[in-house]
């Protein structure tokens, strides 16, 4: 966010659900902006899931309200939490963004806000901020004990910030079992109506269950019928989609193939978060080696450090190895 600050484009902070993006919003980068020296009253802040800002559901008097604060022809920044609360955010946001002095930075949740959707309604004006759950390093920086007990913790429970919070394991699992069933799941079963849809249930848990496996759209609709459930691979394709949208899971592909071989080539899925990835299995088949391999896929930053070390690693002996991993997390 940093790099992205004054370029004129609308920053749209986004990721899974409950990974800190509005705590990065308006704690950490409203606290950078006051040390490098600009004043409180330049900053316009508005969480819009606030009952004092409820009014500003009105996309006129959102934009009035901002316009009115803008007094000279020096630069402002405006912060809006869950803009999609405010119908018709788009047409406010684009028109603000024309104003040279003004750098906005937006955040948003649910089923109404998707990162690809807003980019395409800004018209080529946004520019997306990636947010991801706490790696490693981050988690183990707060975790009140040593790094191996921070590392069984974190590969059980993931990095989602609030798990820290969490001082007991029933409550680390009680909450990631309840934002697997009462948030992530129902914003894509509201997005695109499947209320009374088993399938997407039963596929979740199968790439959770197989997780790191080879597989595509074809193999899991033969997975589907060998179990007396006929789904088709186009379903099947269609709702690994909606659970990419949500970032809820991440693809990855082969790298060594090309042309037609792209097509029903297998890909590997993982989860955006470990821990919801166990929930969902509530807390079974918990396979370090795949846990390992979800985690280092899933958080982008580490892989970039992974492969700068990848030397260290190959020096490992075969006993050694998670050690030898579990530093080179640390160091990220």
């Amino acid at each position: 966010m940093i790099e992205r600050r004054e370029n004129g484009l609308i920053k749209v902070i986004t990721g899974i659900r409950r990974c800190g993006k509005s705590y990065l919003l308006f704690k950490l980068y409203y606290q950078y902006l006051l040390d490098s020296g600009i004043k409180p009253s330049r900053i316009i802040r508005i969480s819009l899931d606030d009952d004092d800002y409820e009014e500003f559901h009105d996309s006129r008097k959102l934009s009035g309200y901002i316009k009115n604060h803008i007094t000279d022809e020096g630069m402002w920044y405006v912060f809006l939490d869950e803009v999609q609360m405010c119908k018709g955010f788009e047409s406010v946001l684009n028109g603000l963004n024309r104003r040279d002095n003004l750098d906005i930075y937006v955040t948003g949740s649910n089923s109404k806000f998707l990162s690809s959707d807003v980019l395409t309604e800004f018209r080529g004006r946004g520019d997306e901020v990636w947010v991801y759950p706490l790696s490693f390093s981050e988690y183990v920086s707060a975790y009140p004990g040593d790094k191996y007990d921070a590392w069984i913790d974190y590969y059980t429970y993931g990095g989602l910030p609030l798990i820290l919070s969490r001082k007991s394991d029933e409550m680390k699992a009680k909450y990631l079992i309840d934002l697997c069933r009462e948030l992530y799941l129902k914003d894509i079963e509201e997005r695109y109506r499947l209320r009374g849809d088993n399938a997407m249930d039963a596929l979740v848990n199968i790439l959770a269950s197989a997780v790191g496996s080879l597989t595509n759209p074809t193999k899991l609709a033969n997975t589907f019928v060998s179990n007396g459930t006929h789904v088709g691979d186009k379903t099947i394709s269609l709702y690994i989609g909606y659970l990419l949208s949500v970032f809820f899971i991440n693809k990855a592909e082969r790298y060594d193939i090309k042309g037609k071989r792209y097509i029903n080539s297998p890909f590997k899925y993982y989860f955006t978060d470990v821990g919801l990835r166990n929930a969902r299995l509530n807390f079974r088949q918990q396979e370090e080696n795949h846990l390992m391999e979800n985690i280092i896929v899933a958080i982008r930053d580490i892989i970039s450090n992974l492969r700068l070390q990848s030397q260290t690693m190959i020096k490992c002996s075969k006993n050694r190895s998670h050690c030898c991993i579990l530093e080179i997390l640390l160091k990220k």
